[in-house]
């Protein structure tokens, strides 16, 4: 079996988690910046990360996923200043999902994520994002050892599910 852990981060949490999984793979694997990924032929699965942008997917990360090969096998995992199972996350995951429509999603993951304080001082200036500003001040010490341990578990469910 062939895998991919493919991610875009621009504070170095999504890399952190990507890092995470790639070590954990049992299977003949790669990991590349998203950037750096030319072709997922070949690949059993896919696992593609990024840090959660405005509720969405970055940008960056649009190109890969609209240019998934019919039946490819994927698996979501993101970063986020939100608390786990929120709502701005889901969306995240969501507009992921709906980029992938022929490929075949295995499942998905997240977890919190240190945010630049730069951004936050910047939201806490609009009354529609203080609270959310608050709430990701909480994810200072993200992604912690448990998160990191989340995500193998995850990895491993995934490749269960390829195999």
């Amino acid at each position: 079996m062939k895998a991919l852990v493919t991610y875009y981060s621009q504070t170095g949490n999504t890399e952190k988690v990507a890092r995470s999984i790639y070590d954990s793979l049992q299977a003949d694997k790669e990991l590349l910046p998203v950037h750096d990924v030319r072709d997922v032929t070949g690949y059993d699965v896919v696992f593609c990360g990024f840090p959660v942008q405005a509720h969405s997917v970055p940008v960056k990360v649009h190109g890969l996923l609209k240019n998934l090969p019919d039946g490819q096998k994927v698996a979501f995992f993101c970063t986020h200043g939100s608390l786990r199972g929120g709502s701005l996350p889901k969306q995240a995951i969501e507009s992921a999902i709906g980029m992938v429509p022929r490929a075949k999603v295995l499942g998905t993951f997240g977890c919190r994520g240190k945010v630049d304080p730069q951004i936050i001082a910047l939201l806490r200036a609009k009354p529609e994002h203080r609270q959310w500003a608050e709430e990701a001040v909480g994810a200072d010490a993200h992604p912690d050892e448990a998160d990191l341990s989340d995500a193998r578990a995850f990895a491993a469910g995934i490749l269960a599910k390829v195999r």
